[in-house]
């Protein structure tokens, strides 16, 4: 739920590419590695370079409170 609420699925899918990368990418290269606040703080700010040019625009409080983007993030490095 906090994956549509936030608007994740607006430019990502599970298992396959969209505007942004899919989670299985996205757990594909951190495997093994403990990035979780690493990546929600990616969330937060936006960025763009690591998957290619298009820029992921920042994701505020308002849009997706801390506890969903923690659930989030543990749910796309478990895909």
């Amino acid at each position: 739920a906090s994956l549509t609420k936030g608007g994740c699925m607006a430019c990502h899918a599970k298992d396959k590419k969209l505007v942004g990368p899919s989670f299985k990418d996205i757990a594909a290269k951190y495997k093994g590695q403990e990035v979780s606040a690493q990546l929600m703080e990616k969330v937060r700010a936006g960025g763009k370079g690591v998957y290619g040019p298009i820029p992921m625009p920042p994701n505020p409080v308002a849009k997706i409170d801390d506890e969903s983007l923690k659930e989030v993030v543990a749910f796309i490095l478990k895909s």
